[in-house]
């Protein structure tokens, strides 16, 4: 008999349950209280979003501010327009 090669592949779990892809599969759907991610795998994606996060915060920082509205900001407050949708008599 020859030595299987190790691996983390799906067909290895299928393999222990009942033998068919099919099967494992059912069997996962039905016990989701028993299916856990890995801590490996858990660990890994964890660190990964801390990294994606502290990513997009420096490109937040980094980049040049604007100015939303600039033409609002400069309008004095007694020059404003009454909005459409009031009903001023």
């Amino acid at each position: 008999m020859t030595r299987r090669k190790k691996t983390r592949s799906l067909a290895d779990k299928v393999q222990i349950r009942t033998g068919r892809r099919k099967d494992f599969k059912k069997w996962r759907h039905e016990n989701p209280d028993q299916v856990t991610s890995s801590t490996r795998y858990t660990q890994k994606k964890r660190q990964q979003r801390k990294i994606q996060a502290a990513r997009k915060l420096a490109r937040q920082e980094s980049g040049e501010g604007i100015t939303i509205h600039p033409e609002r900001a400069t309008e004095s407050p007694s020059t404003e327009r009454p909005d459409p949708g009031s009903s001023e008599s």
